[in-house]
């Protein structure tokens, strides 16, 4: 059996839909993040498939900048998650009102 561009091309629908569907779905400040870095990684193996499927390099270069710039998101996403939990004590999207103070 031969792995082709549609197969990478529906596990990477499914996880995007998987980490859409928790962003709509869920409350959890985190479980939210969450559902956004898998939509990212994502997008990502579909550039990874789409630039092995057209053998060039294009994608996997995107993909390395991609990764660079969601580890900073990371950091500042995540500071700003404990930062929000320190002032409210929770992590609750429903009770998370601080922009409106």
């Amino acid at each position: 059996m031969v792995v082709g561009l549609e197969h990478h091309l529906a596990v990477s629908g499914l996880l995007f839909a998987i980490g859409f569907f928790g962003v709509l779905l869920r409350r959890n400040t985190l479980v939210i993040y969450m559902g956004l870095e898998l939509m990212l990684n994502a997008s990502t193996l579909a550039l990874v498939a789409f630039s092995r499927f057209n053998g060039t390099m294009d994608g996997n270069v995107f993909v390395f900048f991609i990764i660079t710039v969601a580890a900073a998101e990371v950091a500042v996403g995540l500071a700003i998650i404990a930062a929000l939990f320190r002032k409210r004590q929770t992590v609750q999207v429903d009770q998370l009102n601080a922009l409106r103070n």
